[in-house]
């Protein structure tokens, strides 16, 4: 065996053999900046020298040798404006080493850093903020999207069986019905469907009447309002505090994903019909009043006011 090979063997028994040094990225980091500040100042250093030497041979040259003896600026020998000149660049390599690396180094690139990603971190989380959550689209595929004005309220009159009409006309007169109805509805938009509209013999007085209809160039009286959708006829209707829908069938069914309030007049009767208000769902809405009524001599069947409102 050579000497060589047992010294070594000798060394790693006895645990002397020498390890290489570790060294992590953030002291590396540290001993790289040390080196670049070091060469920083020596190039400094050297830049003051040479300013002196250069100041010395400019003079020399001018007031010894004569060179440019008579060349002048504002009366001043002309190697008084070289050396500030020169004087002027030196400060500068001394600002940029003492002054900005202090201010402007490294952790001051750092803090900028931070401060640009805290802001960005802002805005995102505003942008977020702004975004409809899960929950916020569901309730408005509930609502249709948008709830385009407030105290929507579904007014109309029902049988058990959810009957409202027939051959476009109601199948019941019940007196207080329609005086409740005048009474609620008074100067406030009205909103129906076409077939509606035309079982009116006219426009019902202090009333703005939206008609909805697909029908193109269709004619109503002066004062009634044409619109293709029942968001449109919400949005013609917004600046009424509590505009009223009143039929027929669809238009019901459309608008329970929009009204806040529902008044309802139970008929306690069984009636046959082609057109049928829609089952109102309870884990929706929550009836909050009823006034039960008997049948008279104005009113031909036993009826309930009720009230719903909006959960």
């Amino acid at each position: 065996m050579k000497i060589s090979n047992f010294t070594t063997i000798i060394k790693t028994m006895l645990g002397t053999k020498k390890s290489n040094p570790q060294i992590d990225k953030e002291q590396l980091e540290l001993i790289q900046n040390a080196q670049k500040r070091i060469k920083q100042k020596k190039r400094l250093y050297i830049h003051f020298v040479i300013f002196l030497i250069g100041s010395v041979f400019f003079i020399i040259l001018n007031l010894v040798l004569g060179f440019g003896k008579d060349f002048k600026i504002f009366d001043t020998n002309w190697f008084v404006f070289a050396i500030l000149a020169w004087l002027f660049l030196l400060l500068y390599h001394t600002f940029n080493v003492f002054i900005t690396h202090k201010f402007m180094g490294k952790d001051w690139e750092q803090i900028q850093l931070e401060k640009l990603v805290s802001k960005q971190k802002k805005r995102i989380e505003e942008l977020k903020n702004s975004l409809p959550t899960l929950e916020d689209t569901n309730h408005s595929e509930d609502k249709k999207k948008t709830k385009l004005t407030t105290n929507i309220t579904i007014i109309g009159a029902v049988a058990e069986n959810d009957a409202i009409g027939k051959d476009n006309q109601l199948i019941w007169h019940l007196s207080d019905d329609l005086k409740r109805f005048k009474t609620l509805t008074n100067g406030h938009h009205i909103i129906m469907g076409r077939k509606t509209f035309e079982s009116f013999p006219k426009p019902l007085p202090n009333r703005t009447h939206v008609v909805i209809t697909r029908q193109a160039n269709y004619m109503v009286p002066k004062g009634v309002i044409v619109v293709n959708t029942l968001e449109d006829a919400l949005d013609v209707s917004k600046q009424d505090n509590k505009p009223f829908i009143i039929g027929g069938g669809e238009i019901y069914k459309q608008a329970l994903s929009f009204a806040d309030t529902i008044e309802l007049t139970k008929v306690h009767k069984h009636f046959e019909a082609d057109t049928f208000f829609p089952k109102i769902d309870r884990t929706v809405w929550k009836e909050i009043a009823q006034i039960h009524h008997e049948k008279d001599d104005k009113n031909e069947y036993d009826y309930t006011f009720i009230t719903y409102k909006r959960k």
